[in-house]
C-alpha cells in the first residue's frame, strides 16, 4: 500500500484509496487482503488500524480505518446510525430514467446452491435507501452518483440494476463481468467529530472509468 493511497490521517483515523481486486476481508483461499498491507499503514503506532466498515472486493475508494480502540467503536456508532456522508460513482450498463432521484427498496439476503448468495429487494427485507443523480450519459451508458442513507451490502450494486434498471458495469453479479473490473468507486466521504475537525477524505476517479470515457468524472457541488 503505498503512500499515495493515504487520503486522511490523524491521531485517531485514517482514510486510504482501496485500490479494486483488493479485498478488505482475508479470503478463504489465503490470497492477499487488506490485511497483508496494516503493518505499513501504522504511521508510528503499535496497533495495526482496522477497518470501520467494509467495501466490496471490486470497489475501489475511500475506506475508513480507526487507529485506536476507542475511536473505533465511536466511528462504528456513527457508521451504523447513517451519520457518515459518502459518495460513490457507477458507470451504469443503461441510463435512468430522469435527473436524479431516490431508490427505496428494502434488501433481503437469499442463497442457493446452485448459485451461492446474493441480494434481492424484498418487502421483507432490512431498509435500504439510495438517493441519485446522472451526472453524464454517453454511448448507452451512464455516470451516476449515488449517496446511501443506509449501508447495506451490495446496496449500490442492487439498487442500480433492480431499481434503476441499469447494472453496475462489470458487476459479475448483478450484471456482466467485464475485463476493466467493476466500475463502483467510493469518491468520498465525510464524518463530523463534535469539537474535533472532520474526517473527509476523495479519492481521485480511478483510470478504470476513462475505459468507457468517463475517466475525468467530477462529483460536482451536488
Amino acid at each position: 500500500m503505498h503512500g499515495e493511497r493515504v487520503l486522511f490521517l490523524d491521531g485517531e483515523a485514517l482514510v486510504i484509496d482501496k485500490p479494486a481486486g483488493l479485498p478488505v476481508d482475508p479470503p478463504r483461499d489465503g490470497s492477499l487482503s487488506l490485511e497483508n498491507h496494516l503493518d505499513s499503514l501504522t504511521f508510528g503506532f503499535k496497533r495495526w488500524p482496522l477497518p470501520v466498515h467494509r467495501l466490496d472486493r471490486d470497489t475501489s475508494g475511500c475506506l475508513l480505518l480507526s487507529r485506536n480502540p476507542k475511536a473505533h467503536a465511536r466511528f462504528q456508532r456513527l457508521w451504523e446510525a447513517g451519520a457518515v456522508e459518502k459518495r460513490y460513482l457507477a458507470v451504469l450498463d443503461g441510463v435512468p430514467t430522469g435527473e436524479a432521484g431516490t431508490v427505496d427498496l428494502p434488501l433481503l439476503k437469499v442463497s442457493t446452491a446452485e448459485t451461492g448468495w446474493r441480494m434481492i429487494g424484498d418487502a421483507n427485507g432490512k431498509a435500504s435507501r439510495t438517493p441519485w443523480r446522472l451526472i453524464e450519459a454517453r454511448d448507452g451508458r451512464s455516470l451516476v452518483e449515488f449517496r446511501p442513507e443506509t449501508g447495506r451490502t451490495h446496496q449500490i450494486r442492487v439498487h442500480a440494476a433492480s431499481g434503476l434498471g441499469a447494472a453496475v458495469v462489470g458487476d459479475p453479479v448483478y450484471g456482466q463481468a467485464d475485463r476493466a473490473g467493476m466500475m463502483l468507486h467510493a469518491a468520498w466521504l465525510k464524518l463530523d467529530r463534535g469539537d474535533k475537525p472532520p474526517i473527509e477524505a476523495t479519492a481521485p476517479t480511478p483510470e478504470r472509468f476513462g475505459a468507457y470515457g468517463f475517466g475525468a468524472a467530477g462529483l460536482g457541488d451536488g
